[in-house]
């Protein structure tokens, strides 16, 4: 959980799932309105970086085209929507920081359901930059070990300046600075990426041992999570097992 976004976590454990399946798509639409909206109404994703990111990752989870076209259409013309990219900084039990990002057409109304749903486990909204010194933004690309090989995927590393390189059983996984994600294309060659994706990564992680702490924090981020307006929650702790 420590780090990873909702679409990391429903994609990969529940994605036979039609109603987790909606909400998905439901949070994929508003981004890739956002998209448009932010880049000055300009729908096309081969002129717009950020929108042609948020398509990919649609594409990923089979998100139909006819939803990706309704959701381009609602960032530009007369009667597009007023969404605006917000993030909040929090401090949850347990010690626990996080960083939840979210889109909204009344800032103040998500505002008040964030804080609803923090109070209910004894956490709170942190001021700016309260908890955001903690973490660094960073592009994520995730390359599997059966199609791709580590020499050309360590080269890729070397030319996007990466930052890290983990090493897991099935992946490899490079993180790279988030300002370098435009650049990822001109520099795969031959190689294809599994997913492209960012997350707010945490410089340390807090430890959690005791069962009653980890079930208070997996409650809190399900409840985070089921509101409509945002769309990742990050954080720095990690289980032990």
């Amino acid at each position: 959980m420590s780090g990873h976004s909702k679409w990391a976590n429903i994609k990969h454990k529940k994605e036979a799932n039609d109603k987790v399946k909606g909400v998905i798509f439901a949070k994929l639409s508003r981004l890739i309105t956002l998209a448009v909206i932010e880049s000055g109404s300009i729908p096309d994703p081969n002129n717009n970086f950020k929108l042609r990111f948020i398509i990919e990752k649609a594409k990923s989870v089979n998100m139909p085209k006819d939803n990706i076209d309704r959701a381009i259409a609602k960032g530009c013309g007369p009667n597009k929507l007023l969404l605006k990219e917000c993030v909040y900084e929090a401090f949850g039990p347990c010690g626990v920081a996080m960083i939840i990002t979210a889109s909204s057409d009344n800032p103040t109304r998500t505002v008040n359901e964030i804080k609803s749903k923090l109070e209910q486990y004894q956490a709170k909204l942190g001021t700016q930059g309260s908890v955001m010194y903690l973490f660094k933004k960073v592009g994520v690309i995730v390359f599997d070990k059966l199609t791709c090989k580590e020499d050309d995927v360590f080269e890729f590393a070397q030319n996007v300046n990466a930052m890290d390189i983990e090493n897991s059983e099935a992946s490899y996984i490079v993180y790279i600075p988030f300002d370098e994600l435009g650049k990822i294309k001109d520099n795969m060659g031959k190689l294809v990426s599994s997913s492209v994706d960012f997350e707010y990564k945490p410089d340390t992680y807090r430890d959690l041992k005791e069962v009653t702490e980890i079930k208070k924090i997996e409650l809190m981020i399900e409840a985070l999570e089921q509101l409509e307006d945002i769309h990742a929650i990050f954080t720095n702790i990690q289980f032990s097992s």
